[in-house]
């Protein structure tokens, strides 16, 4: 278990109240906040029609899709400073 302190701290998002516990700062905690907000709002204006929950699933799948690729492309460079780094 982690000695860091948690911090409560009051978000929305797409229009709810949330209170998002964690060790990181409260300006990380509102930033992750904003940008979930953003996307919501931003799939949303793309498809209309879609309800709530299946917005929220979508921004989801969004999110960890830009995980991944990110993720992707940090392993690849972490593989090439280890080749270089072999090279000399």
């Amino acid at each position: 278990m982690s000695d860091k302190q948690k911090n409560r701290i009051p978000v929305e998002i797409y229009g709810q109240n949330y209170m998002i516990v964690g060790t990181e700062s409260p300006e990380h905690i509102r930033k992750v906040a904003e940008l979930v907000d953003e996307k919501m709002k931003e799939i949303k204006n793309k498809n209309a029609a879609l309800d709530t929950s299946k917005l929220a699933v979508l921004t989801a799948v969004n999110a960890v899709n830009e995980y991944l690729l990110i993720k992707e492309k940090l392993e690849v460079l972490e593989r090439e400073l280890r080749n270089n780094g072999n090279e000399r």
